[in-house]
């Protein structure tokens, strides 16, 4: 198992970590298979998404806030419930394919870290299976 360390700089923020992703399938030199990614926190969470448009992010991030207000109706004691809620509605894992040394997304597509209780410093956790 392989770790990639990420420091997030605000509360909610979607960070593309497909670069450092493909980067690693390379260094490790591994070509057909399969990747699969745990994000091992319980307020963060992974998504592909588009990666063109940097407002996609920005519209993924306000609408879930309206969706999952920071204040509710919430028990939780640490004032982040919101943040837990988000992170189950993105989940914490992604099965993703490995052609030829890169990962299979489609044109528009990239791999996000979702922080929804940053800043702070976070690892994503990557398993290689290959044919």
């Amino acid at each position: 198992m392989e770790t990639l360390t990420l420091s997030t700089t605000r509360r909610e923020e979607l960070i593309a970590v497909t670069r450092p992703l493909q980067e690693l399938c390379a260094r490790m030199g591994w070509q057909d298979g399969t990747l699969h990614l745990h994000c091992p926190h319980t307020t963060a969470g992974l998504t592909v998404n588009e990666n063109a448009d940097p407002d996609v992010a920005r519209d993924i991030l306000t609408t879930l806030s309206k969706l999952v207000p920071v204040s509710g109706d919430y028990r939780h004691a640490e004032g982040n419930s919101d943040a837990h809620v988000k992170a189950g509605l993105m989940g914490p894992t992604l099965t993703l394919m490995v052609e030829a040394g890169r990962i299979l997304l489609g044109t528009w597509q990239g791999i996000y870290f979702c922080e929804f209780d940053g800043p702070r410093r976070r690892q994503l956790w990557v398993r290689w299976t290959g044919v």
